[in-house]
């Protein structure tokens, strides 16, 4: 026994050893998808600026990945203005439909598994109303390409909320709950996107060098945070505008680049005209140096509603009965809202982040059939079919459950 155990622990030490030399991988992309990256980019520069503006929240996070793939489903069956428009806003530019569906297919599939040491999933659903006829084209397009999970509902059901919000809860890590509020009686089909992420950092930040700080608010205020703090080397840049410094999580796949405005910059004035030009220029700009780094702690959660955001972007039709959603079923529909809930925690261990996106369509019009959803006080007559005579009347105004 004690001879198989010593033969037992050198291979243990070897999987140990190959674990911490398990190298990232990368993707590679076809040329004719190397230029979706950029144009992904520029979106999401111009949806962080777009939101900041639109939205009173001091503390603003985003996943400009999760609102791309979920536009990107509702493009496959968008027509006319609207597709132009979605196109416009998404930065689409010389790439085919089977290029674009291609790259979103990718991407998903292999980002997850880029880096061993970190984790990363992405899910994409498409739900909709038992009465909603979809096209199966639509619904074929969405599985082969964002490995969309297609379910059925009867939205008239409170169960349906559960579903759905259920779904999002788990793909998020319960980071995330609940992504809707309610479904609306108008409401057709949800397009939804999930994405959960954690990462440790590469060089951990020592919890008993966090202290308690001052940090100077966009109010200029003074608040106090639990300030981190760490002396290693980073990859670092600096201009006339900002200091850039990249902290990189477990294999190093994936970072997080800090932009920091110099004194008298504010960040807004750091986004004008930001895009993603200036982002790899960046990028390439930048050398390893020994850096003290002082960070927060952070947690912060958000929830937008982006229609008017993206209207200014550039997509107004798609939220107006004027849209054509033709690709997605005969019946005419519209985007009422995108809804978009984040959360993310940064400590001394890492960083943990989660965002759902939903996509909700509604009728542009009344619907054809006649809804009757028994949902409020109502009477109840039972009678004889023959002579019309009433055997039991009654008024229903507070059921118990039975």
């Amino acid at each position: 026994m004690f001879l198989l155990l010593l033969s037992f622990l050198p291979s243990c030490e070897m999987l140990q050893d190959e674990e911490e030399n398990v190298k990232p991988k990368e993707i590679v992309l076809r040329a004719p998808l190397q230029k979706r990256v950029v144009q992904d980019n520029d979106f999401a520069f111009e949806l962080l600026r777009k939101t900041i503006e639109n939205n009173d929240d001091e503390n603003v996070f985003l996943s400009p990945m999760s609102v791309s793939i979920a536009l990107g489903m509702a493009l496959n069956g968008a027509e006319n203005e609207t597709e132009t428009q979605i196109a416009s806003v998404l930065q689409l530019r010389d790439m085919t439909y089977a290029e674009i569906n291609e790259y979103y297919k990718i991407m998903q599939s292999n980002l997850p598994g880029v880096d061993p040491k970190v984790k990363l999933s992405i899910a994409n659903a498409v739900w909709y109303d038992k009465l909603f006829n979809v096209k199966q084209s639509f619904l074929d397009v969405n599985a082969e390409n964002f490995d969309a999970y297609i379910k059925m509902l009867d939205f008239q059901s409170p169960a349906a909320l559960d579903t759905i919000n259920s779904w999002c809860s788990r793909k998020t890590n319960k980071l995330i709950p609940t992504i809707l509020d309610e479904i609306p009686a108008e409401a057709a089909m949800y397009l939804t996107n999930a994405v959960y992420f954690k990462g440790l950092w590469s060089q951990k930040f020592d919890k008993k060098d966090t202290r308690e700080a001052e940090f100077r608010n966009q109010n200029n205020q003074n608040v106090s945070v639990n300030m981190m703090s760490l002396k290693d080397t980073f990859m670092y840049y600096e201009d006339e505008t900002a200091q850039y410094l990249s902290m990189p999580y477990g294999g190093k796949a994936f970072s997080m680049t800090v932009m920091l405005p110099v004194e008298g910059k504010s960040t807004d004035s750091l986004l004008v005209g930001f895009d993603a030009t200036k982002w790899q220029n960046i990028q390439t700009g930048m050398t390893g140096r020994e850096v003290q780094v002082f960070m927060p702690r952070l947690k912060v959660e958000n929830k937008f509603k982006l229609k008017e955001t993206l209207e200014d972007m550039g997509m107004p039709v798609a939220f107006t009965p004027m849209a054509n959603f033709s690709g997605i079923s005969d019946t005419p529909v519209m985007i009422s809202d995108v809804i978009h809930k984040t959360y993310v925690t940064v400590d001394e261990e890492g960083t943990e982040a989660a965002a759902v996106t939903a996509v909700q369509f509604e009728y542009t019009s009344i619907p054809e059939y006649k809804l009757f959803n028994v949902n409020r006080p109502f009477v109840f007559i039972i009678s004889e079919k023959s002579t019309g005579v009433i055997l039991f009347a009654g008024k229903i105004g507070n059921p118990a459950k039975y």
